[in-house]
């Protein structure tokens, strides 16, 4: 399969038959940035040892997702502001996937895992790599049928009736992903780039209640109120508003 969009919008696009690891192949070449610029890519439609967050593990049967790893090279975004990079992925790949799906819901479930309605399609995962290295990897469920899918709150192109245009899909995201980062580091700020605002529209996890569990094993329950300058998730409860930086975040479902 050919991906002249892909190569067109990646500094560097490689396309592997098989891997055990996208993010992990794109942080070897992390030092060498001749090499690897900013925007390259790593694509497969076969990743066998794959992670997503919380160190689970993400493997899907050959053919039935891609896994695609991004390199972004973030010096010039200041610190304070590179927690909002994960969630400019989920936004771009929210918007990619919704020109595919044109007359379905499809939304970012705080931090950046992507929904259609309810179930998810997409999840993401970002790692530093060095100081001013982001790797930032995606697993989109493509052709999966409803039998492969890993639980029944997940979907797919497939389960959905549509045929995904895998190329058009990757270059959307790509092109969309570079262009927040770029006004991230022009602008030093979420808000003043609209990132915060594009977000918070996408962002389906708000206005909902929410039961957070926490790195330390606690679990928080209340209403998710809004984003903060960081990019956390403001959770309203006992009175209290929180600021959720890290954790598992579950929607619940009216009684």
């Amino acid at each position: 399969m050919s991906f002249p969009h892909s190569t067109a919008a990646a500094a560097r696009l490689e396309v592997v038959a098989s891997t055990g690891s996208t993010n992990a192949d794109l942080r070897a070449h992390a030092d060498d940035d001749r090499g690897w610029p900013h925007l390259s890519a790593i694509l497969t439609e076969d990743q066998v040892a794959g992670r997503g967050r919380l160190d689970r593990v993400w493997t899907a049967p050959a053919g039935a997702a891609i896994a695609l790893s991004v390199l972004l090279r973030v010096a010039d975004v200041p610190i304070p502001q590179r927690g909002w990079i994960p969630l400019a992925a989920g936004l771009a790949m929210a918007d990619a996937i919704a020109a595919q799906l044109p007359e379905r819901s499809v939304g970012v479930k705080w931090p950046n895992d992507v929904l259609v309605g309810e179930r998810k399609i997409c999840g993401i995962l970002a790692e530093a790599s060095g100081s001013d290295v982001v790797i930032v990897g995606s697993g989109v469920n493509t052709r999966m049928t409803a039998e492969q899918l890993p639980v029944q709150t997940a979907t797919s192109f497939a389960v959905e009736g549509v045929e995904a245009d895998v190329d058009l899909l990757v270059a959307g995201y790509l092109a969309r992903l570079d262009g927040w980062i770029a006004r991230l580091a022009e602008s030093g700020s979420a808000v003043a780039s609209g990132l915060h605002d594009a977000v918070a529209a996408r962002c389906v996890t708000l206005g909902r209640t929410v039961r957070v569990m926490l790195p330390g094993g606690d679990d928080l329950v209340g209403e998710a109120t809004g984003l903060g300058g960081d990019g956390c998730l403001l959770v309203s409860a006992g009175g209290s508003v929180h600021r959720i930086a890290a954790g598992d975040v579950v929607h619940v479902r009216p009684a």
